[in-house]
């Protein structure tokens, strides 16, 4: 589990690091409707999710005065403590492509979710786009044989055509329907 809490890690400091630079949650993020604040709340209510389904608090729906920072602190302090806890860390957990153990979900799926959404919320908050070349390449790798799921409502929406050499990270994320 070393290896996915060092995984996590790096990618949650990156996505912590946009959440404690943000000044205006309000802002307008990319994803269809939402804001900045709405991206952060759809990371938390993920790694909740995930939290009490490995026997941690139960599941709270972030409420609209809730601290947005602190939120984000707690949840990712949770996937900490799920993934340090072998026990945990070894729980079948529902997801969507079925029960897989919690590390592995975090691994799969919690990681791509941060990854992703770390571009989201800096674009949206007027701060640095880039995101790790090695975290992208694995998650589009890991994500291109799924393009049909990806596709249905509730995950992404249809993808954008890249530019003309265009580098992996903006395939990536036109791939997964940012506009870039």
């Amino acid at each position: 589990m070393s290896e996915f809490l060092a995984q996590y890690s790096a990618l949650a400091a990156d996505f912590g690091a946009r959440v404690h630079g943000a000044t205006d949650f309000s802002a307008t993020a990319p994803c269809e409707g939402w804001t900045a604040r709405d991206v952060v709340a759809h990371v938390v209510s993920g790694h909740r999710g995930l939290i009490a389904a490995t026997g941690g608090a139960p599941v709270a729906e972030l409420t609209a005065d809730e601290d947005i920072v602190g939120a984000w602190d707690s949840a990712t302090e949770g996937i900490k403590v799920v993934l340090s806890d072998p026990a945990k860390a070894a729980m079948a957990v529902p997801g969507p492509m079925g029960e897989m153990p919690a590390g592995q979900m975090i691994a799969r799926f919690i990681c791509t979710d941060v990854l992703v959404h770390t571009w989201d919320l800096a674009r949206a908050t007027g701060q640095d786009e880039s995101l790790q070349a090695d975290a992208v390449r694995m998650a589009y790798s890991g994500l291109k044989p799924m393009d049909a799921m990806l596709r249905r409502p509730g995950f992404f929406g249809p993808k954008v055509e890249a530019p003309a050499g265009a580098d992996e990270q903006t395939e990536f994320l036109c791939f997964l329907g940012r506009t870039v």
